[in-house]
C-alpha cells in the first residue's frame, strides 16, 4: 500500500518528445503531477487530459511538472496527445503493468471496441493521480477502479496553493495500530 510521506515507487517511462522520464532523476522545483490514464480508447481520459493540458502552465508557475502516462505504445500515445492538443503536457508511454501495480493502479481486461470505435488493449491500467514532492515523497494520491469521477485539476491547483501557503503536510501517513 502506498502511503503519503513515504518514497514513491520507481518510475521510468519513455516520453513522446522529451526523452525518458525517470522520477528518480527528475528535478522539479516543488514536485511532479503524475496522471496515469487508461489509454487512447478512453473518451473520458481525452477530456480529462485536455483539462490537464490547460492547467499545466499554472502548475509549472508553482514549480510542478506534469506528465500523462499510460501503457499504450508510442503510436497510441501520440494519437492521444494530438487529440488533446498537447503543447505543454508531456506524454509517457509503454508503462509496464507491473509498475502500474507498484503504484497501486487497478488493472482491467479488454471489453472490445469502445463507444468511440477504438479497440481496448488486452490489459490496461485504470486512472490514478499523484502529487510527488521534489524529494520523491508521496504528497497526494487518488486511484480509481473505474474511468469515472476523477479529481479536478482546478481544485488540485487550489489545494496546492493552500498547501504552499500554509506549509500543509501530506496526510494519511499513519500506519500504526488502530
Amino acid at each position: 500500500m502506498l502511503v503519503p510521506r513515504q518514497t514513491a515507487p520507481a518510475l521510468t517511462v519513455p516520453t513522446l518528445d522529451h526523452g525518458a522520464f525517470d522520477l528518480t532523476t527528475a528535478t522539479p522545483k516543488r514536485g511532479s503531477i503524475l496522471c496515469f490514464y487508461r489509454g487512447l480508447h478512453c473518451p473520458i481520459c481525452a477530456t480529462y487530459l485536455t483539462e490537464l493540458e490547460k492547467q499545466t502552465p499554472a502548475f509549472a508557475e508553482r514549480g510542478y511538472e506534469t506528465i500523462a502516462i499510460s501503457a499504450d505504445g508510442a503510436e497510441r500515445a501520440r494519437a492521444m496527445a494530438d487529440k488533446v492538443g498537447a503543447k505543454a503536457l508531456r506524454f509517457g508511454h509503454d508503462l509496464p503493468l507491473s509498475v502500474a501495480r507498484d503504484w497501486g493502479l487497478y488493472i482491467s481486461t479488454s471489453r472490445g471496441t469502445t463507444s468511440i470505435g477504438i479497440e481496448e488493449p488486452k490489459l490496461f491500467s485504470e486512472p490514478g493521480l499523484f502529487v510527488v514532492n521534489a524529494d520523491r515523497s508521496l504528497y497526494y494520491l487518488s486511484v480509481q477502479s473505474m474511468p469515472f469521477v476523477r479529481p479536478g485539476f482546478r481544485e488540485l491547483l487550489g489545494a496546492i496553493d493552500f498547501a504552499i501557503e500554509k506549509n500543509y503536510p501530506a496526510r494519511g501517513e499513519y500506519t500504526g495500530d488502530v
